[in-house]
């Protein structure tokens, strides 16, 4: 089941991880800031397109992006 808390949580916690700003990853993967912002906040979701980038760019699942699972291992 999706749970925008735990993508909100997730998109944040992975970018301090990668010590970038909010603006760099929107650029990116093709949002802008204020997208990234209110993702990170639980405002909004995003395309599924943005969410296989965001997904590919942390290198994780994008079943461990939405909360279907805590392993963010990608299975191939």
């Amino acid at each position: 089941m999706f749970s925008s808390e735990i993508f909100a949580e997730r998109v944040k916690l992975l970018r301090q991880q990668k010590n970038i700003k909010q603006s760099e990853l929107g650029e990116i993967v093709g949002l802008t800031y204020a997208a990234i912002s209110d993702i990170e906040r639980g405002r909004r979701t995003t395309t599924i397109e943005k969410l296989v980038a965001l997904a590919d760019y942390f290198e994780v699942s994008v079943d461990y992006l939405v909360g279907r699972t805590d392993n963010p291992e990608i299975n191939e």
